[in-house]
């Protein structure tokens, strides 16, 4: 049996859907383990303020795309690696995109 925070999560996150007019375009599940993943990356591996801001500013992104569900998943993969290196000097501010200060 679901706990109430489950519950009470899940019932926000349809409603909040619904209101932006997005029920059809997520699978809540995986979306809400998604963010919970990779908000718990930057806030256990960059600053806790941190991981509200990167989960909206990883939306604005996907939102961009074609496919805005797979760029979201192809994002927070991305986003979670960084977060996890963001001690290691040589990660810091080398952009996702930029392949050769990343090796």
């Amino acid at each position: 049996m679901p706990s109430s925070d489950a519950n009470a999560l899940s019932e926000w996150v349809t409603a909040v859907a619904l209101e932006l007019g997005l029920e059809d375009a997520l699978d809540s599940g995986a979306t809400v383990d998604m963010v919970l993943d990779l908000t718990s990356d930057v806030a256990h591996g960059v600053s806790r303020p941190g991981a509200p801001v990167t989960a909206f500013l990883v939306g604005v992104a996907a939102g961009r795309a074609d496919d805005p569900a797979v760029a979201a998943r192809d994002y927070a993969g991305k986003i979670s690696k960084l977060a996890e290196g963001w001690g290691a000097d040589e990660e810091r501010g080398a952009p996702a995109n930029d392949q050769e200060r990343r090796g």
